[in-house]
């Protein structure tokens, strides 16, 4: 299975949700979870059913092996987190945005040397000369900085057997945001 190459921290949430999605929809070809619908009641009674506390594990399974295969460059994988209200609860797998890696330092470019300059230095000792060659600066590549240390519920639990998952940020996530669903 390949994952869309990811070159930020954004885009590599949007191919983590796309991937769960795939990874749960090759799951359900070979176990009765193709069956799972959204949240709790669109699949009561079905076999392959799952709550929230299956995908939230499966889910954070499925992340620390993107994440043990190189994956993941811009995230790292939590345990999964727990929000409640009163008697009702809910679990998701959680993702930390990491530090972005450090830019690349792209090849110099050559120096620039006018063609008179060799043999100006070859008939004199004209160290003026030195001051004709153009050196350029390094170029360093700059990548966008994001937000290091931010977290993010991934939820699988709001969406349909392999649709791609819900991510948003967990203090969202903890106060009650996502799909409406039952």
């Amino acid at each position: 299975m390949e994952i869309e190459q990811a070159n930020d921290a954004a885009s590599e949430r949007v191919a983590i949700a796309g991937a769960i999605g795939k990874l749960y929809g090759l799951a359900g070809e070979q176990t009765p979870i193709a069956a799972d619908r959204r949240g709790n009641f669109l699949d009561d009674g079905v076999e392959g059913r799952m709550d929230c506390i299956d995908h939230s594990t499966n889910t954070t399974r499925f992340l620390e092996m993107m994440s043990a295969r190189g994956w993941l460059h811009f995230h790292r994988v939590l345990e999964p987190e727990r929000r409640h209200f009163a008697i009702f609860q809910h679990f998701s797998a959680v993702i930390e945005e990491l530090e972005p890696p450090a830019p690349e330092r792209l090849p110099d470019a050559p120096a620039l040397v006018p063609d008179y300059v060799a043999p100006m230095l070859a008939m004199c000792d004209c160290t003026e000369v030195l001051a004709d060659i153009v050196v350029p600066a390094p170029v360093v590549e700059v990548r966008p900085t994001g937000h290091p240390g931010a977290r993010f519920a991934v939820d699988s639990w709001f969406v349909d057997h392999g649709d791609p998952a819900v991510v948003l940020p967990l203090d969202q996530w903890l106060s009650g945001e996502g799909p409406n669903v039952q």
